[in-house]
């Protein structure tokens, strides 16, 4: 039954998971980017991030219905797997911490435009969905409380446009104040994703290894 509370938990837990910071990350490069119809092209890639949260939602939420302990214990292995690759990927950052390098920039691909910004954001925001740990908790939560399914999948729906959200925002700040909005972005831009030499650093490498076995805990004690 979906009460109240339950509601304000799950809004709760879409406003954490809406501050993702590859998701808004796509948004950016598009508005920062010579792209001839950067509204459109935004708008799609948010649609196909849109898309694949509430597919994958409406997919675990009606699984677990259906299929009871076996959906659930296969979303505790996904959730496993998904914070051990975080913990191998940690490990390999900490190694390449260990050396000067030149960091490339991150850029779109060349192919990148209005038909290509859908499936591209449906690729990005779904490769993180294992690590949205408020967004499976949501869905765990309808279950659990037996909430009806056309009662979910409108819960579920609302949820996806909260995890959009910022994106929007963005975006329409973006076009509404582009230059005043470019700027700001742009110097976030090149702290962040630009080309940049970064030195040798063992303390950062130490952190990191600590942080990856902090993961690798987490994961086999889930």
């Amino acid at each position: 039954m979906l009460t109240a509370g339950l509601l304000w938990a799950i809004a709760g837990l879409a406003a954490l998971d809406s501050l993702n910071p590859a998701t808004i990350a796509g948004v950016t490069l598009i508005l920062l980017a010579p792209l001839r119809r950067p509204g459109l092209t935004a708008c799609a890639y948010v649609a196909g991030a849109y898309l694949v949260v509430l597919a994958v939602g409406s997919g675990l939420f009606l699984g677990s219905a259906t299929l009871g302990d076996t959906v659930t214990g296969a979303a505790t292995w996904v959730r496993r797997g998904a914070l051990l690759l975080a913990a191998l990927v940690l490990l390999i950052s900490a190694a390449r911490r260990l050396r000067t390098r030149t960091r490339a920039a991150l850029v779109l691909p060349p192919w990148f435009g209005p038909w290509t910004a859908a499936p591209l954001g449906v690729l990005v925001t779904g490769a993180d969905l294992p690590n949205a740990f408020p967004y499976l908790i949501a869905v765990e939560r309808l279950g659990a409380a037996e909430v009806a399914p056309g009662t979910g999948l409108l819960v579920l729906a609302l949820y996806g446009l909260v995890y959009c959200l910022p994106c929007l925002l963005l975006l329409l700040a973006g076009l509404t104040w582009h230059h005043h909005t470019t700027q700001r972005l742009r110097r976030l831009y090149d702290r962040l994703g630009g080309e940049r030499l970064q030195p040798r650093s063992v303390p950062a490498a130490v952190g990191l290894v600590l942080l990856a076995a902090a993961v690798a805990v987490l994961a086999l004690t889930l």
